[in-house]
Protein backbone atom coordinates (compact mmCIF):
# COMPACT_ATOMS: atom_id res chain seq x y z
CA UNK A 1 0.00 0.00 0.00
CA UNK A 2 1.29 3.68 -0.91
CA UNK A 3 2.17 5.72 2.00
CA UNK A 4 1.26 9.32 2.46
CA UNK A 5 3.99 10.63 1.39
CA UNK A 6 3.94 8.58 -1.96
CA UNK A 7 0.49 9.38 -2.41
CA UNK A 8 1.38 13.18 -2.04
CA UNK A 9 3.49 13.24 -4.67
CA UNK A 10 1.55 11.69 -6.99
CA UNK A 11 -1.22 14.30 -6.49
CA UNK A 12 1.59 17.18 -6.62
CA UNK A 13 2.77 15.56 -10.02
CA UNK A 14 -0.85 14.73 -11.52
CA UNK A 15 -1.47 18.73 -10.35
CA UNK A 16 1.85 20.11 -12.41
CA UNK A 17 0.71 17.29 -15.26
CA UNK A 18 -2.69 19.32 -15.25
CA UNK A 19 -1.56 22.33 -15.43
CA UNK A 20 0.73 21.89 -18.45
CA UNK A 21 -2.20 19.68 -20.42
CA UNK A 22 -4.37 22.80 -19.61
CA UNK A 23 -2.26 25.41 -21.23
CA UNK A 24 -1.74 23.64 -24.11
CA UNK A 25 -5.29 23.11 -24.59
CA UNK A 26 -5.28 27.11 -24.44
CA UNK A 27 -2.83 27.47 -27.15
CA UNK A 28 -4.11 24.64 -29.35
CA UNK A 29 -7.74 26.42 -29.12
CA UNK A 30 -6.08 29.80 -30.48
CA UNK A 31 -4.15 28.22 -32.75
CA UNK A 32 -7.44 26.24 -34.33
CA UNK A 33 -9.10 29.19 -34.13
CA UNK A 34 -6.96 31.19 -36.90
CA UNK A 35 -6.08 28.45 -38.48
CA UNK A 36 -9.95 27.89 -38.79
CA UNK A 37 -9.90 31.40 -40.57
CA UNK A 38 -7.12 30.29 -42.76
CA UNK A 39 -9.02 27.83 -44.04
CA UNK A 40 -12.30 29.62 -44.83
CA UNK A 41 -10.70 32.58 -46.16
CA UNK A 42 -9.02 30.13 -48.68
CA UNK A 43 -12.61 29.00 -50.22
CA UNK A 44 -13.68 31.96 -52.65
CA UNK A 45 -10.27 31.58 -54.31
CA UNK A 46 -10.10 27.98 -54.11
CA UNK A 47 -14.29 28.34 -55.93
CA UNK A 48 -13.16 30.77 -58.43
CA UNK A 49 -9.88 28.65 -59.80
CA UNK A 50 -12.03 25.93 -60.04
CA UNK A 51 -15.05 28.10 -62.10
CA UNK A 52 -12.37 29.46 -64.94
CA UNK A 53 -10.83 26.05 -65.07
CA UNK A 54 -14.66 24.64 -65.68
CA UNK A 55 -15.23 27.71 -68.04
CA UNK A 56 -12.06 26.59 -70.17
CA UNK A 57 -12.08 23.16 -70.47
CA UNK A 58 -15.54 23.26 -71.80
CA UNK A 59 -14.79 25.92 -74.21
CA UNK A 60 -11.56 24.50 -75.72
CA UNK A 61 -10.39 21.16 -77.08
CA UNK A 62 -8.41 20.63 -73.80
CA UNK A 63 -10.12 17.52 -73.33
CA UNK A 64 -6.96 15.49 -74.55
CA UNK A 65 -4.87 17.19 -71.65
CA UNK A 66 -2.92 14.29 -69.92
CA UNK A 67 -4.15 16.16 -66.23
CA UNK A 68 -8.01 15.45 -67.29
CA UNK A 69 -7.79 11.95 -68.92
CA UNK A 70 -8.11 8.74 -66.87
CA UNK A 71 -5.66 6.15 -67.83
CA UNK A 72 -4.90 2.47 -66.96
CA UNK A 73 -3.62 2.79 -63.49
CA UNK A 74 -0.45 0.91 -63.37
CA UNK A 75 0.97 2.58 -59.98
CA UNK A 76 -0.68 5.04 -57.78
CA UNK A 77 0.72 7.84 -55.62
CA UNK A 78 -1.08 9.28 -52.23
CA UNK A 79 -0.31 12.43 -50.91
CA UNK A 80 -0.82 12.19 -47.22
CA UNK A 81 -1.33 15.40 -44.82
CA UNK A 82 -0.76 14.86 -40.92
CA UNK A 83 0.94 16.27 -38.09
CA UNK A 84 4.91 16.08 -37.31
CA UNK A 85 4.12 15.54 -33.50
CA UNK A 86 1.73 13.62 -31.27
CA UNK A 87 -0.58 14.66 -27.96
CA UNK A 88 -3.49 14.64 -30.68
CA UNK A 89 -5.68 11.73 -29.88
CA UNK A 90 -5.61 9.57 -32.75
CA UNK A 91 -5.78 12.25 -35.41
CA UNK A 92 -2.16 11.01 -36.92
CA UNK A 93 -3.45 7.25 -36.78
CA UNK A 94 -6.87 7.71 -38.35
CA UNK A 95 -5.42 9.72 -41.18
CA UNK A 96 -2.73 6.69 -41.89
CA UNK A 97 -5.84 4.34 -41.66
CA UNK A 98 -7.45 6.32 -44.17
CA UNK A 99 -4.79 5.64 -47.17
CA UNK A 100 -3.99 2.06 -46.00
CA UNK A 101 -7.69 1.60 -46.23
CA UNK A 102 -7.75 2.92 -49.56
CA UNK A 103 -4.52 0.85 -50.84
CA UNK A 104 -6.24 -2.18 -49.73
CA UNK A 105 -9.91 -1.07 -51.57
CA UNK A 106 -7.97 -1.37 -54.64
CA UNK A 107 -5.87 -4.13 -54.00
CA UNK A 108 -2.71 -2.38 -54.05
CA UNK A 109 0.38 -3.67 -52.68
CA UNK A 110 3.53 -1.44 -51.25
CA UNK A 111 5.38 -2.01 -55.24
CA UNK A 112 2.40 -0.28 -56.53
CA UNK A 113 2.05 2.86 -54.57
CA UNK A 114 4.75 5.62 -53.61
CA UNK A 115 3.99 8.01 -50.78
CA UNK A 116 4.44 11.54 -50.69
CA UNK A 117 4.25 12.59 -46.98
CA UNK A 118 3.40 15.98 -45.23
CA UNK A 119 4.07 15.64 -41.45
CA UNK A 120 7.05 13.56 -39.86
CA UNK A 121 4.93 11.00 -38.44
CA UNK A 122 3.33 10.17 -41.74
CA UNK A 123 7.19 10.34 -43.31
CA UNK A 124 8.44 7.41 -40.26
CA UNK A 125 5.32 5.66 -40.50
CA UNK A 126 5.69 4.74 -44.28
CA UNK A 127 9.41 4.20 -44.44
CA UNK A 128 9.67 2.09 -41.41
CA UNK A 129 6.81 -0.23 -42.93
CA UNK A 130 8.35 -0.27 -46.36
CA UNK A 131 7.08 1.63 -48.59
CA UNK A 132 8.45 4.08 -51.46
CA UNK A 133 8.08 7.50 -49.70
CA UNK A 134 9.45 9.86 -52.50
CA UNK A 135 9.48 13.08 -50.81
CA UNK A 136 8.39 14.20 -47.19
CA UNK A 137 7.73 18.00 -46.17
CA UNK A 138 8.33 17.58 -42.18
CA UNK A 139 8.39 21.10 -39.69
CA UNK A 140 5.85 22.86 -41.80
CA UNK A 141 4.67 25.80 -39.31
CA UNK A 142 1.44 26.19 -37.38
CA UNK A 143 -0.22 28.57 -39.96
CA UNK A 144 1.72 27.61 -43.07
CA UNK A 145 2.14 29.49 -46.12
CA UNK A 146 1.79 28.20 -50.11
CA UNK A 147 5.54 28.61 -50.13
CA UNK A 148 6.18 26.19 -47.46
CA UNK A 149 4.36 23.04 -49.69
CA UNK A 150 5.05 24.28 -53.11
CA UNK A 151 8.26 22.23 -53.87
CA UNK A 152 6.39 18.83 -52.37
CA UNK A 153 3.17 19.89 -54.17
CA UNK A 154 4.49 20.92 -57.82
CA UNK A 155 6.81 17.40 -57.70
CA UNK A 156 3.76 15.22 -57.31
CA UNK A 157 2.09 17.14 -59.82
CA UNK A 158 5.07 16.86 -62.21
CA UNK A 159 5.64 13.27 -61.65
CA UNK A 160 1.74 12.37 -62.87
CA UNK A 161 2.33 14.37 -65.62
CA UNK A 162 5.27 12.61 -67.06
CA UNK A 163 4.04 9.41 -66.06
CA UNK A 164 5.60 8.27 -63.48
CA UNK A 165 2.56 7.01 -61.98
CA UNK A 166 -1.06 7.12 -63.28
CA UNK A 167 -3.26 8.55 -60.26
CA UNK A 168 -2.83 10.74 -57.09
CA UNK A 169 -5.20 10.58 -54.05
CA UNK A 170 -4.56 13.15 -50.81
CA UNK A 171 -5.88 11.21 -47.68
CA UNK A 172 -6.22 14.33 -44.83
CA UNK A 173 -8.62 15.25 -42.09
CA UNK A 174 -11.26 17.52 -43.10
CA UNK A 175 -12.24 19.98 -40.18
CA UNK A 176 -15.60 20.52 -39.43
CA UNK A 177 -15.84 21.76 -36.06
CA UNK A 178 -14.00 22.14 -32.80
CA UNK A 179 -15.23 18.47 -31.81
CA UNK A 180 -15.38 17.21 -34.83
CA UNK A 181 -13.44 16.32 -38.17
CA UNK A 182 -13.93 14.19 -41.08
CA UNK A 183 -11.41 11.78 -42.74
CA UNK A 184 -10.86 12.23 -46.45
CA UNK A 185 -9.62 10.51 -49.36
CA UNK A 186 -9.30 12.33 -52.67
CA UNK A 187 -8.45 11.79 -56.17
CA UNK A 188 -6.20 14.57 -57.03
CA UNK A 189 -5.27 13.62 -60.28
CA UNK A 190 -6.16 12.97 -62.93
CA UNK A 191 -9.15 16.09 -62.20
CA UNK A 192 -11.89 14.16 -63.42
CA UNK A 193 -14.48 15.95 -61.23
CA UNK A 194 -14.61 19.36 -61.74
CA UNK A 195 -17.97 21.00 -61.54
CA UNK A 196 -19.62 22.37 -65.40
CA UNK A 197 -19.15 25.78 -65.28
CA UNK A 198 -22.46 27.55 -63.84
CA UNK A 199 -21.22 31.54 -63.87
CA UNK A 200 -23.02 33.47 -66.44
CA UNK A 201 -19.30 35.73 -66.96
CA UNK A 202 -18.09 35.77 -70.45
CA UNK A 203 -14.34 34.78 -70.78
CA UNK A 204 -12.16 35.16 -73.74
CA UNK A 205 -8.82 33.99 -73.73
CA UNK A 206 -4.96 35.50 -74.76
CA UNK A 207 -3.07 32.95 -75.35
CA UNK A 208 -5.38 30.15 -76.05
CA UNK A 209 -7.42 28.54 -73.97
CA UNK A 210 -5.09 25.41 -74.36
CA UNK A 211 -1.98 27.37 -73.43
CA UNK A 212 -3.71 28.99 -70.71
CA UNK A 213 -4.47 25.43 -69.31
CA UNK A 214 -1.06 24.00 -69.44
CA UNK A 215 -0.14 26.92 -66.86
CA UNK A 216 -3.54 26.82 -64.87
CA UNK A 217 -3.98 23.52 -64.34
CA UNK A 218 -1.04 22.58 -62.12
CA UNK A 219 -1.65 25.59 -60.28
CA UNK A 220 -5.31 24.47 -59.62
CA UNK A 221 -3.67 20.69 -58.53
CA UNK A 222 -1.58 22.43 -56.33
CA UNK A 223 -3.56 25.02 -54.98
CA UNK A 224 -6.21 21.63 -54.05
CA UNK A 225 -3.11 20.57 -51.94
CA UNK A 226 -2.64 23.55 -50.03
CA UNK A 227 -6.38 23.62 -49.51
CA UNK A 228 -6.20 20.60 -48.05
CA UNK A 229 -3.26 21.57 -46.00
CA UNK A 230 -5.14 24.43 -44.43
CA UNK A 231 -8.36 22.33 -43.78
CA UNK A 232 -5.95 19.93 -42.33
CA UNK A 233 -4.20 22.07 -39.92
CA UNK A 234 -7.30 23.20 -37.94
CA UNK A 235 -8.23 19.85 -37.83
CA UNK A 236 -4.96 18.77 -36.06
CA UNK A 237 -5.50 21.54 -33.76
CA UNK A 238 -8.52 20.89 -32.78
CA UNK A 239 -7.66 17.44 -31.66
CA UNK A 240 -4.97 18.64 -30.09
CA UNK A 241 -7.15 20.80 -28.18
CA UNK A 242 -9.97 18.19 -27.55
CA UNK A 243 -6.56 15.38 -26.52
CA UNK A 244 -5.59 18.12 -23.87
CA UNK A 245 -9.20 18.92 -22.66
CA UNK A 246 -9.79 15.27 -21.87
CA UNK A 247 -6.30 14.78 -20.89
CA UNK A 248 -7.04 17.84 -17.94
CA UNK A 249 -10.30 16.51 -17.36
CA UNK A 250 -8.68 12.85 -15.89
CA UNK A 251 -5.79 14.59 -14.37
CA UNK A 252 -8.33 16.46 -12.59
CA UNK A 253 -10.52 12.86 -11.84
CA UNK A 254 -7.21 11.13 -10.66
CA UNK A 255 -6.38 14.23 -8.41
CA UNK A 256 -9.88 13.94 -6.68
CA UNK A 257 -9.51 10.22 -6.53
CA UNK A 258 -5.82 10.53 -5.05
CA UNK A 259 -6.68 13.48 -2.36
CA UNK A 260 -9.89 11.27 -1.15
CA UNK A 261 -6.81 8.36 -0.91
CA UNK A 262 -4.70 10.49 0.88
CA UNK A 263 -7.62 11.92 3.32
CA UNK A 264 -8.46 8.27 4.18
CA UNK A 265 -5.00 7.13 4.92
CA UNK A 266 -4.10 10.42 6.93
CA UNK A 267 -7.19 9.77 9.34
CA UNK A 268 -6.39 5.94 9.96
CA UNK A 269 -2.68 7.09 10.57
CA UNK A 270 -4.07 9.72 13.03
CA UNK A 271 -6.47 7.17 14.75
CA UNK A 272 -3.60 4.72 15.11
CA UNK A 273 -1.69 7.43 16.64
CA UNK A 274 -4.31 8.11 18.99
CA UNK A 275 -4.82 4.24 19.77
CA UNK A 276 -1.12 4.34 20.61
CA UNK A 277 -1.16 6.84 22.78
CA UNK A 278 -4.52 5.58 24.61
CA UNK A 279 -3.36 2.31 24.90
CA UNK A 280 0.51 3.46 26.23
CA UNK A 281 -1.72 5.38 29.14
CA UNK A 282 -3.68 2.72 30.02
CA UNK A 283 -0.56 0.46 30.51
CA UNK A 284 0.59 3.44 32.94
CA UNK A 285 -1.95 2.94 34.83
Amino acid sequence: MATLREVKQRINSTKSTSKITSAMHLVSSSKMSRAERNAKKYVPYMAKIQEVVAAIAQGTSSASHPMLIERPVKKSAYLIIASDRGLAGAYNTNVIRTALNGMEKRGQKKEDVVIFAIGRTVADFFKKTGYTVVDAEIGLPDQPAFADIKAIARKAVGMFTDGTYDEIYMCYSHFVSAISSELVEKKLLPITDIAPATSTASYEFEPSGDEILEVLLPQYAESLVYGALLDAKASEHAARMTAMKNATDNAKELIDDLTVLYNRARQAAITQEITEIVGGAAALE
